[in-house]
Formats: C-alpha cells, structure tokens, sequence
C-alpha cells in the first residue's frame, strides 16, 4: 500500500470517529508548569475595560425620532463596546486564574496571607464590571490587578514600579519590574 493511500485512509477513518465523539478543546497557559508567567495582560485587559467603560459613557443617544441609521449605528458601537468590555473582563479572570493556581505555591500564601482575598477580589469585580456599566468597579478592577502584579513580582524577589500606560484617554498606570 502506497503512503498516500495509507495517509488518505487513517484521515478518512479518523474523521469518522470526529463524527462520532467530536474531540475536545484543550487550552492552557502551562499546566506543566513553565514558570512563565506575567500579569502585564490582566493589568491591560483591566485598562480596556476601564476604555470600554468611558466608550459606552461618552456615547451619545440618539433621539427617539432619529433617522433608524443614526440608533442602528448607536446601537452597533454599544454592542461593540459592550462585547468588548465582557471579552477583557474575562481575560482578567482567566490570566488571574492561571497566575494564582499554577504559579501561586503555599509559601507564598504565608507572606501574603490576604493572596486569595485579592484573587477573590479581582474575579468578583471581573464578573461585575460585565454585569453593569460602572465606572467605580473597573477603577477598582485595575487597582486589583495591580496590587496582584505587586504581590507576584515581590514573590519573584523583584522590585516594581507604576509607569503609565500611555493610552490616552484610559490613562491609568502599569505596574512593572523596576
């Protein structure tokens, strides 16, 4: 039996069992684990939220009697922003996630005895700044993930600093390794 034939048959057989039992998604920053870890993302999925938040505050309404492509094209920049602030809000919660359970080991917990008060903290107002539009809960979302990149690069033995994000109208800061 030639290569090709051979190649052809096991696809066409593996397709076949895909049909049957559709294989499963595996996603995983390192479950290994790598010791490659950074929480600059969450701290930028924070300030994109806190964007999304001024987006949807600064959107102007149109009038009930407005033409339907002026609410049509309201509408659609809503649900961009909206989609937008629910993906990073999630981003947040699953960096802090891997972060916490992969890298996070119990003798870190005893220097930071309030570490999963903190984790706690950033998934609730994850979760909040998707279920409302409320300014207060992203500013404290990104004050958390900030607190949480102090505690992590101090766990690292390295000192850290505020630099800021240079996103203009987001502003906001970045905590870094000095």
């Amino acid at each position: 039996m030639t290569r090709s034939i051979l190649t052809s048959l096991v696809s066409r057989g593996l397709r076949s069992i895909d049909r049957v039992s559709s294989p499963t998604v595996a996603e995983a920053h390192c479950d290994i684990p790598c010791g490659i870890y950074d929480p600059h993302h969450m701290q930028v999925a924070a300030l994109t939220v806190i964007r999304m938040h001024q987006l949807i505050e600064a959107l102007e309404r149109p009038a009930a009697d407005a033409p339907a492509a002026a609410r049509d094209k309201t509408a659609n920049s809503m649900v961009r922003y909206i989609n937008a602030k629910e993906e990073h809000s999630e981003i947040v919660k699953k960096e802090v996630r891997v972060i916490w359970g992969d890298y996070f080991k119990p003798e870190h917990l005893e220097k930071y005895p309030d570490l999963n008060d903190v984790v706690w903290g950033i998934l609730k107002l994850a979760g909040k700044t998707k279920q409302e539009v409320n300014m207060q809960f992203a500013q404290d979302l990104l004050a958390q993930t900030q607190k949480f990149a102090e505690i992590f690069w101090d766990t690292k033995g390295v000192k850290t600093k505020r630099v800021p994000s240079n996103q203009g109208a987001a502003g906001g800061e970045f905590v870094v390794p000095a």
